[in-house]
């Protein structure tokens, strides 16, 4: 089975970059620059793992979670078709299916190394109609698959 992963659009998070400190707090926000850790700070929009010294932005998730969500200053929305990027790949991930009305149907944990089985396996459902994918550890949000 085919599939599709994106990461969040580039252009909902580009104008945070200009805005002062001020200015992100009071939308939820704050700047924050990336140290050394490995594996870095994951990118929601490239689906890449954030160099030391980038700029990054922790947001609200999509479904208002309370997990930061960092994006990365110039980065464009990852979407590729029946490819993992390796920030997937290097972390265990909650795999979770929604039918149309956006209820869950199916869930998986699993090691990112395994995840096209994870989303044939749930994508075998026929009530899934899309699945989000989550760090296991931390819970946050990670990225969207869809049928190609």
């Amino acid at each position: 089975m085919s599939f599709r992963i994106t990461g969040l659009p580039a252009e909902d998070f580009a104008a945070l970059f200009a805005l002062s400190d001020e200015e992100l707090a009071r939308r939820g926000a704050v700047r924050q620059i990336a140290d050394g850790r490995v594996p870095s700070y994951p990118c929601r929009v490239s689906l890449t793992d954030a160099r030391a010294g980038d700029e990054l932005h922790p947001v609200s998730s999509p479904y208002r979670m309370r997990f930061a969500v960092y994006v990365r200053k110039g980065e464009e929305t990852y979407d590729k078709v029946d490819e993992v990027p390796e920030q997937l790949r290097i972390r265990t991930l909650a795999v979770r299916a929604f039918n149309a009305e956006a209820m869950m149907v199916g869930w998986e944990l699993v090691d990112g190394h395994q995840l096209e089985a994870a989303i044939e396996r749930l994508f075998a459902d026929p009530r899934a109609a899309y699945l989000h994918v989550h760090y296991a550890a931390p819970g946050c949000y990670a990225a969207r698959i869809d049928r190609a």
